[in-house]
């Protein structure tokens, strides 16, 4: 816990840095929607994931996406999120990132069915090695019925402007996710 407070400490120290760089925009497209294949390590959980973001220009996006999991013991957990970001062109191939969300999630038991709303926000990085590949890093709070914080790390190749695919890796205190999709660039 204390690695992700000092990552997401020096995350905005970097958004601080990069409002008065005046740096060109990396070139790093913000419309797009992904579907992506999710492997949570406890319990058994796997789904997919629908997600995207639509570039309103002026830096500000709007993102949203779906979750569906389904765990070994009869649970099924699905989440919906909807929200805002701001781009920070940070230098010529990175950007900082941020996005506020609204998260409404409900749980299926054999026993109940949970719903519950609340908020989640990330801070990150996201930028390009090389014009084929593409990196993203992030430190993400989530607060739906309980609060977790993890790190999010990210790589991505671009086949063609439009399309590229990867594979995610998310850390937090009791889960692990592994996710492999495409992104469609528009």
């Amino acid at each position: 816990m204390k690695f992700l407070l000092l990552v997401a400490s020096l995350l905005v120290q970097g958004v601080v840095l990069a409002q008065g760089t005046g740096q060109q925009p990396a070139n790093l497209d913000y419309s797009y929607l992904e579907l992506r294949f999710v492997d949570v390590d406890s319990n058994g959980g796997d789904g997919l994931r629908f997600a995207g973001s639509y570039d309103l220009g002026n830096n500000w996006l709007i993102v949203g996406g779906i979750t569906s999991l389904d765990f070994n013991n009869n649970v099924d957990s699905t989440a919906l999120e909807i929200g805002a970001g701001y781009v920070w062109h940070y230098t010529k191939d990175f950007d900082l990132v941020g996005t506020l969300r609204l998260v409404s999630a409900e749980v299926d038991t054999p026993a109940q069915d949970i719903d519950d709303t609340g908020f989640a926000f990330s801070a990150g990085i996201r930028g390009l090695l090389t014009p084929e590949f593409e990196i993203r890093g992030s430190v993400n709070h989530v607060n739906v019925n309980d609060s977790d914080t993890y790190l999010e790390l990210a790589g991505d190749y671009h086949f063609t402007r439009q399309f590229a695919a990867g594979l995610s890796l998310e850390f937090a205190g009791d889960n692990d996710v592994f996710t492999i999709g495409g992104r469609w660039f528009f």
